[in-house]
């Protein structure tokens, strides 16, 4: 796992530029660096050496010496690919996988996107074409960010890197704060920086004579096949183990211990046990067991003979962390259990450089509860749609009462209510918090194309469950869980492995239909069959928790509600938002009128970013 970055266009200071934007992402390469300085290119490199500890430095030239490449991540079948290569007379001066990555590219071009299964974000450039190419994995588990700066074009793994070139100027992006409101991050190719873009997931960037275009190669569509008996899923279940077990063992690849993050559910409890790791990391929360799962994750480790480190979070320390989770996420993200992860993966690089972390499989295999949703809608589907869309816009004025929420979703088409895991501001709500005027479209405008495309190449066979899903896997699973396990995992020189999110397990997973992922009144209802040999039955049983974080009880307390208050009536509060509708906020909050702890919290996380970024920088 690296840090990669570099420009086109000659500078005289190119040197002494590449080193700068090298030491803005130290952290994720401490290992070691290396540079390459030609007229119209320049490209850097830290290293956190976990392949070939010795020989893999780059950045590294194909055979033939006309590729230059930098890449994070790794390829888990290098080794097949290197064999292929081998038996066509390419010689290797490595053990690397990256080695294997430049001269695959050298030989198939574009086409070695479908020979690559690992995670990657790498930069390639061309001497006898003078041109550059990126890429990101397929589905965005490693980051990769672009920019053009006075006729250069930069890349970096980290948007901190960008921001050390010479010449850009700061701007937040207003749009990608009015979309953050509604998803808890944001989904623009555009980041909250003017100017600076993220390469979306499955897409290449090809860069020639001062212009780019960017291609896609890979999107995450799924194709359910209708279950013909009782015989079919259980043989769907065999190949399902089979292909887990195939992918563990590649992402268990590494000259370097690994070990595992485990909260005492389903999935990582699987990678855990059956990966064989010797040592595993869990956290929690001093305020009772609804915030805290460590005991759970003890008897799975246990039974299997792992050592088990915990990590117990304060309240304080958790607060105290905000500024250097934010400083590490790049981008405001609202979504708490990314200072939990911090937390962790601090823990966990204590110990090991590498660990397996359950990503994906909620989305791949219908893990989220909200996907059960269209089940419980369908008990009132006699009622006539006309009919349960007044009811909603009744309910609508309601109270804050049980089963409000449900009749006003009732009454609303998939395409309307589901924007993903999170929801946290409507329209209305941003229009009377925000000061500046909201320009950009709606999160159902935002998201129309997707859901118009969906229908288009499906010719409406998608239910909504896989709807939901299509959108989680596109958006919140990019946006959300992989930005926040690549950040915080990274902040702490520790490489995150995802086994879930591997091609041939996508391949698999994505014709289940919905029958193998939400039956017998619970979720991942086919993962769960598959890996139960491995699980004691109360944890494969386990119902989806998520990774509860106590801040609705934070910030009913003094000392929260005082340190939220002076932030939400601070001169950088008042720039983007009316402070006395964050002050109502915060008080029905305080007084339990109203449950409001993740809007709160997604204001306080984008002020303790916009402070970290641009105020602190300024004065």
């Amino acid at each position: 796992m690296c840090g990669i970055c570099g420009f086109t266009g000659y500078r005289q200071d190119q040197k002494i530029v590449i080193e700068k934007m090298m030491k803005a992402i130290v952290h994720r390469g401490p290992d070691s660096e290396g540079s390459f300085c030609r007229d119209e290119i320049t490209l850097g490199f830290r290293r956190l050496s976990i392949i070939d500890p010795t020989d893999g430095l780059q950045p590294m030239d194909s055979n033939d010496g006309n590729l230059h490449i930098v890449f994070n991540g790794e390829i888990y079948n290098y080794k097949e690919l290197r064999t292929e290569a081998e038996a066509d007379g390419i010689s290797f001066h490595t053990h690397s996988d990256t080695e294997v990555l430049v001269n695959t590219i050298q030989k198939y071009g574009e086409k070695a996107f479908d020979k690559l299964r690992g995670m990657y974000g790498f930069a390639v450039w061309n001497e006898k074409e003078q041109s550059l190419m990126l890429a990101r994995d397929f589905f965005g588990i490693k980051p990769l960010y672009y920019a053009k700066i006075d006729g250069h074009f930069v890349f970096a793994s980290e948007i901190k890197s960008i921001l050390a070139f010479p010449g850009y100027e700061r701007k937040v992006n207003q749009e990608a704060l009015e979309q953050y409101l509604s998803f808890q991050y944001s989904p623009l190719e555009e980041t909250f920086f003017r100017g600076i873009y993220k390469l979306m997931p499955g897409h290449m960037l090809l860069y020639k004579n001062g212009n780019y275009e960017i291609k896609t190669y890979f999107k995450a569509k799924l194709a359910p096949r209708l279950l013909g008996s009782k015989k079919d899923l259980e043989q769907l279940q065999f190949q399902l183990s089979r292909i887990l077990t195939d992918s563990v063992r590649h992402h268990m690849l590494s000259d370097v211990e690994v070990g595992a993050f485990l909260s005492g559910g389903v999935d990582s409890g699987y990678l855990a046990v059956a990966s064989g790791v010797k040592q595993a990391f869990s956290v929690g929360f001093d305020e009772g067991e609804l915030y805290n799962e460590v005991d759970k994750a003890a008897e799975i480790a246990k039974k299997a003979g792992i050592k088990h480190h915990v990590r117990i979070i304060s309240k304080q320390e958790f607060w105290d962390a905000l500024p250097d989770v934010m400083y590490h996420m790049d981008e405001p993200l609202a979504d708490a259990s990314a200072v939990a992860l911090y937390f962790l993966s601090k823990e966990a690089a204590d110990h090991v450089k590498v660990v397996l972390s359950g990503e994906g499989a909620d989305e791949l295999f219908g893990g989220y509860n909200i996907y059960r949703e269209p089940e419980a809608l369908k008990k009132i589907a006699w009622i006539p749609f006309g009919v349960r869309r007044v009811i909603g816009k009744l309910a609508a004025k309601l109270p804050d009462v049980k089963g409000r929420d449900f009749l006003i979703r009732a009454g609303m088409k998939v395409e309307e209510r589901f924007i993903g895991n999170a929801y946290i501001y409507r329209e209305k709500e941003k229009v009377q918090i925000l000061k500046n005027k909201v320009t950009g479209p709606s999160t159902q405008e935002y998201l129309r194309p997707f859901f118009e495309e969906l229908e288009s190449e499906n010719r409406g066979s998608l239910q909504d469950m896989e709807k939901m899903q299509s959108v989680d896997l596109s958006y919140w699973l990019p946006g959300d869980i992989l930005q926040k396990a690549d950040k915080m995992s990274m902040a702490h020189s520790l490489e995150v492995r995802v086994p879930f999110l591997d091609k041939e397990v996508f391949d698999f997973a994505a014709k289940l239909p919905k029958e193998a992922k939400i039956a017998a009144g619970t979720t991942k209802y086919i993962f769960r069959k598959a890996v139960s040999e491995f699980l004691p039955q109360e944890t494969d049983e386990r119902k989806k928790l998520g990774f509860p974080i106590p801040i609705r009880v934070w910030l009913r307390q003094d000392d929260w509600y005082q340190m939220v208050k002076e932030l939400f009536t601070s001169k950088e509060a008042e720039e983007f938002f009316h402070t006395d509708k964050l002050l109502l906020l915060l008080k029905e909050h305080k007084e339990k009128k109203a449950d409001n702890s993740r809007k709160i919290w997604t204001v306080l996380t984008f002020l303790i970013w916009y402070d970290r970024f641009f105020a602190t920088c300024s004065k």
